[in-house]
């Protein structure tokens, strides 16, 4: 074997073998050691078919004993890939993905086999550790709704499936009410109470299919699906009473949360900079008015006006 590529073999992360046709081990790399516990001078000379791994799969039988997939790979010239486990040199059992590749001469004779086998444990924690990763980037820590950067991205998603597809959608800006007020009078500790409350609560008001976010600050936003006016309204009107039921423990009694909401349909040539723009818009309306209410805006262009539903003022 070349000397430059057998170093390779050996320098690989993936624990590498080579058999002859006998299944003879005739090169055991340094990751094959770490992975498995036996160094090469335990293996390299030693039959694979004696069992010295225990390979086992999903259905506990012994694959070394047997037709193993690196011995169906001689036989036939076919790679292969398993997820199997193997026995370590301390007796406990570690799952791995093996690959088998056939060994073959200048004539194209198959001449031996090679097995390379990764343990699934590490890659198991990577892919664990990338979803935590991925939640992180997502999700807005305090309340585990979406952050701004993933509703930014829906919207977009959403505003091409509807220019492809004719898919409605609305958008609901939601302000808690007097935040700023509570915050000084009670501490960040209680505002963080009432921002997981209100999150909370908003999840329980939303369909399956909507997405509710946290904007920023004390603000909510949330992408309504499949609604038509009337429906946008039933929905946000829903956030808000559901809302207004909340209250959050204080040293002097329950104490009572309420938001102000404004909402539109999403329309033609929209961009999410114009789209949050006019909830934007509708949600100072509603604050305008007294608070505690819903102000939507028509979907039709060039409309400029706001139309209140119905919603108890907040004095």
């Amino acid at each position: 074997m070349d000397t430059s590529f057998e170093n390779f073999v050996k320098n690989l992360q993936d624990g590498v073998y080579f058999v002859d046709r006998q299944r003879r081990i005739t090169l055991w790399n340094k990751a094959a050691e770490e992975i498995t516990g036996y160094a090469a001078e335990d293996v390299v000379g030693g039959c694979c078919a004696d069992n010295i791994l225990v390979h086992v799969n999903d259905g506990g039988a012994k694959l070394c004993e047997g037709m193993c997939p690196l011995a169906q790979t001689m036989e036939d010239g076919r790679p292969r890939e398993r997820k199997v486990s193997l026995r370590h040199k301390q007796g406990h059992r570690i799952p791995v993905l093996i690959r088998t590749v056939p060994l073959r001469d200048a004539d194209e004779q198959i001449i031996g086999a090679v097995e390379s086998f990764s343990d699934l444990r590490a890659r198991d924690a990577i892919l664990l550790r990338l979803r935590e990763l991925e939640k992180l980037a997502l999700n807005d820590p305090l309340t585990r709704l979406s952050n701004r950067n993933h509703i930014l991205g829906e919207m977009e998603d959403w505003l091409r499936e509807m220019e492809r597809y004719g898919l409605s959608f609305g958008a609901l800006m939601m302000d808690i009410d007097y935040f700023k007020d509570f915050n000084d009078r009670h501490g960040h500790d209680k505002g963080d109470l009432v921002l997981k409350t209100v999150a909370d609560t908003l999840r329980g008001a939303a369909r399956s299919f909507d997405l509710i976010g946290r904007w920023g600050g004390e603000e909510f936003l949330g992408l309504i699906r499949n609604v038509d006016r009337e429906e946008l309204a039933r929905v946000a009107e829903r956030c808000r009473v559901l809302v207004e039921q909340t209250a959050v423990s204080l040293p002097d009694g329950p104490g009572r949360v309420t938001i102000s909401i404004g909402g539109t349909l999403a329309r033609p040539k929209d961009t999410p900079a114009s789209l949050v723009k006019r909830a934007d818009e509708m949600m100072y309306r509603s604050k305008a008015s007294g608070r505690n209410r819903v102000t939507l805006k028509p979907a039709a262009a060039g409309a400029d006006g706001g139309e209140a539903a119905e919603g108890a003022p907040q004095g």
